[in-house]
């Protein structure tokens, strides 16, 4: 019986003894490895052109057999126990870092990258792969266009891959050399990472390995001691600013001039930071630099473009994409494009990331953005005395902000655009915000400033934020203060329009010569759809200009109602932003018992209702009078309105300015008729049927 159980126990052992002759394979072409060190005397010859890239190799595929072959115990063959007690991947490490014999680190990184993604068992929790790993790390990502670029591609993929498979991992591999550098042994080698010590233990229960660093103690199965002077290699601070980590080795990938490395480096980071585990976002952004890092990388861009670039130029590359960034061509070529083809793509990435991320890191990255690129780069220069500079700063914030996706960047474009005020301004408010600096700005002295700053209001309105309709409209109309209080309130709102109070429209105006050839008919009765009261408002729009100076029923053209489709889909479409907001359905009923204040509308329409006066004193108030003195004015109005519809060539005339200007505001009429006509009221039965025509109205 105990011959039998004797047996058996032999048995069980033996199947789980594997070969001898893989381990001695194995160590058979490390040590062709280190006698290459100790007899070679020619330093020239390149790696690839040695035996080493072959040996390499054959131990790879020792490594991978052996594994395969010990899948059902789970447990590291004896190989793997070589490779990692005699320290092989820290020998190698320094070989690389020494460059010798020439093109060694590539041939170290391919050997990392090929080890860690094909051995399964998990190699990273053990401190004689982890701490190679980290040297590694900071071998490459320093410089720009080094020949090792695709090798360090491929090595930090495989890293991410990993952290990917068990985010656990990003801690320990993110702490790096300034966690080693402080968990030191009596013995002087560093102590494995926090709560890997037991896998580190687990299949290696050698814990008096030699050290590998830069070669084997002893021998060890007939391999020598690696005793060779190496070309001397110096290891960096053990911590501090210039410290290096995956981080900062895929930041300096990114700026590779290959697109395609590049790209890889960018999604690599990407991954990272969409990790779904807590602990590794919390650890990416309180102990680590990664979100200052990917800003101050977009400050640096922005800093590296010219100081003035033409708007005209900026517009010319909306849409940039980080996936697939805009090369310069001949034909639209103009001085810093390709630095600001640079910098908008790295904002798409920065978007993307923060769009992307596990929310503790978008909104730390969303942060470091609007603080290094908002506050300390762009408001120095919107608010500069330089004509160009706000000029240039506004126009790309402009097209930074239409090609803004993420919410939590948006909310930090808001914040700073806008502010945190949300009470009431009043007229006698003296702030001296970014905000109140911009709206003033609508009404610059410079007129290309004046237009480039309602571009970007225009564009921070179509932001789908509630932020930005609030403070800038709503903030000084929701108290309902434009309505005089203890007067009723009108049951329609035809009861409440006179047109003949309008200044334009008194006796003494139309006497002047002003009065339209065909006044249009006296309004219907009230009815009760509020279809009278759109007729009013409609009205009041299509006769700002009067008779004599429109065009557009000489051509196809007819009327306001060619605007009306594209009104409506604006109307639909901003309809479809706010729904989600809670807006109520009607207006608050006014508290008759409310002391009455003066009512303000606020700064920025101010500004607007300001510009739209000017407007009207401009063209319309003399008028009359000024096309009295112009010869033929309505042929060349004609064909000024052909010229600006591209039906006939440009060809310069007297009073052209002038002409323009009418042809413009007739334009600007009906296209203000036409969002009245599909915007009021809300859920009126007419919204889907054609407005009637012009002379019906």
């Amino acid at each position: 019986m105990l011959s039998r159980l004797g047996a058996l126990l032999q048995e069980a052992v033996g199947a789980r003894e594997p070969s001898i002759d893989l381990l001695q394979a194995f160590v058979e072409h490390w040590k062709g490895i280190t006698h290459y060190y100790i007899e070679s005397t020619d330093e020239n010859t390149p790696a690839k052109k040695t035996d080493i890239p072959w040996r390499l190799k054959q131990m790879l595929d020792i490594l991978v057999y052996e594994e395969k072959q010990q899948a059902s115990s789970g447990e590291a063959g004896p190989c793997l126990e070589y490779l990692l007690q005699h320290k092989i991947l820290e020998t190698l490490c320094t070989l690389g870092k020494a460059e010798y014999p020439p093109g060694m680190r590539q041939q170290v990184f391919q050997f990392f990258s090929k080890v860690l993604a094909q051995v399964q068992h998990p190699l990273l929790h053990y401190l004689s792969v982890h701490r190679p790993v980290q040297k590694l790390l900071r071998l490459g990502g320093t410089a720009p266009g080094s020949l090792t670029e695709k090798e360090e591609v491929q090595f930090t993929s495989v890293l991410c891959s990993k952290i990917q498979q068990d985010p656990e991992l990003l801690a320990y591999i993110l702490e790096g050399k300034k966690m080693i550098g402080k968990k030191k042994t009596a013995r002087g080698s560093a102590a494995p990472p926090k709560d890997i010590a037991g896998y580190r233990d687990k299949d290696c229960p050698h814990s008096d390995a030699p050290s590998g660093d830069p070669g084997l103690d002893k021998e060890y199965h007939g391999v020598p001691a690696l005793s060779v002077h190496l070309p001397a290699v110096t290891e960096g601070p053990e911590s501090g600013p210039g410290e290096s980590n995956l981080i900062t080795s895929l930041l300096g990938l990114c700026k590779s001039k290959k697109s395609r490395l590049a790209l890889k480096a960018q999604e690599n980071i990407l991954l990272l930071v969409s990790l779904a585990s807590p602990a590794a976002a919390t650890y990416l952004t309180q102990s680590t630099s990664c979100c200052t890092a990917i800003a101050e990388h977009l400050c640096q861009l922005y800093r590296s473009m010219p100081a003035c670039l033409d708007p005209a130029d900026i517009a010319t590359l909306e849409g940039i994409s980080w996936r697939l960034p805009s090369a310069p061509s001949d034909e639209t070529a103009f001085p810093g494009k390709e630095a600001l083809a640079a910098f908008l793509g790295w904002f798409d990435y920065c978007d993307h990331l923060i769009t992307e991320a596990h929310t503790v890191v978008a909104d730390a990255l969303a942060r470091a953005v609007a603080e290094k690129l908002f506050v300390e780069t762009l408001q120095p220069q919107l608010l500069h005395v330089s004509e160009q500079s706000i000029l240039t700063s506004t126009a790309l914030l402009t097209v930074l902000l239409r090609q803004l996706r993420s919410p939590a960047l948006l909310q930090e474009a808001m914040t700073f655009l806008l502010g945190t005020d949300q009470q009431p301004a009043s007229k006698e408010d003296s702030s001296h915000t970014l905000g109140t600096h911009l709206i003033m700005h609508c009404d610059h002295l410079s007129d290309e400033i004046s237009i480039a700053t309602l571009r970007l209001f225009e564009e921070l309105l179509q932001k789908p934020h509630e932020r930005a309709i609030r403070s800038l409209v709503l903030q000084n109309l929701e108290g309902r203060l434009y309505v005089a209080r203890g007067s009723p309130e009108p049951e329609s709102y035809e009861d409440n329009l006179d047109l003949e109070e309008d200044p334009y429209f008194t006796d003494g105006f139309l006497d002047s010569g002003l009065q339209p050839s065909t006044k249009p008919p006296p309004a219907p009765a009230t009815s009760s759809d509020g279809k009278t009261a759109v007729t009013e408002i409609v009205n009041s729009f299509l006769c700002l200009v009067p008779e004599e100076a429109k065009t557009s029923a000489f051509l196809e053209e007819n009327g306001y109602d060619t605007y009306v489709h594209d009104a409506y889909g604006l109307f639909q479409e901003c309809s479809s932003r706010v729904a989600h907001w809670g807006w109520p359905l009607g207006p608050a009923p006014l508290d008759s018992h409310e002391p009455e204040r003066p009512f303000f509308e606020g700064r920025f329409l101010q500004v607007l209702f300001d510009r739209i006066a000017r407007i009207l004193d401009q063209v319309i108030g003399d008028l009359m009078q000024r096309i009295q003195r112009v010869p033929q004015f309505s042929g060349k109005l004609l064909l000024v309105r052909k010229q600006l519809m591209g039906q006939i060539p440009g060809e310069h005339l007297d009073h052209q300015t002038l002409l323009q200007g009418v042809v413009v505001l007739e334009e600007f009429c009906k296209e203000l008729a036409a969002i009245a006509f599909v915007k009021f009221p809300p859920h009126g039965p007419y919204l889907n049927f054609s407005p009637p025509p012009e002379g019906q109205v």
